[in-house]
């Protein structure tokens, strides 16, 4: 088995079900216990929330990104779990990164807007690349507000 560094980008559909306060604390949960668990086997990446999806790119250690997967389709809070891309990276895109949120600012909004307009934010009408590009810059945009 090789632990070459992968990258995995998956969306599902959210199963929480409850108002919008019961939603926003199941997300603020996934947030922290993948931070923690994710920085424990080396994996980084971004989560992202919209129109009731899950969109998440993972990087790490093959053995390590397969794990977190696993994990996180056979947690109740997604639905439908649909593998977009899983292939062998140089480097990490997401380097300090244990698992960060992005898409909760007025901009990312803007942002949406357009994929959502583009897909309907349909991700089954998305591929791997588009996602991860769409993460990676809101992580970017993230990065500049911070510094």
């Amino acid at each position: 088995m090789s632990d070459d560094l992968y990258r995995l980008v998956y969306y599902s559909h959210n199963a929480v079900t409850g108002d919008a306060d019961t939603v926003a604390t199941a997300i603020t949960s996934i947030l922290a216990k993948s931070q923690v668990n994710n920085q424990r086997v080396g994996v980084t990446g971004a989560l992202m929330f919209n129109s009731g999806c899950f969109a998440q790119v993972l990087e790490g250690p093959r053995s390590a990104v397969e794990e977190v997967f696993e994990r996180i389709q056979q947690d109740d809070r997604h639905g439908d779990v649909s593998l977009l891309a899983f292939d062998p990276v140089p480097t990490r895109a997401f380097e300090d990164w244990s698992m960060g949120f992005v898409g909760a600012s007025i901009g990312d909004a803007a942002r949406y807007g357009v994929l959502v307009d583009s897909s309907g934010f349909d991700p089954a009408r998305m591929d791997g690349d588009a996602l991860f590009e769409t993460l990676r810059g809101l992580a970017m945009e993230e990065e500049h507000v911070e510094h």
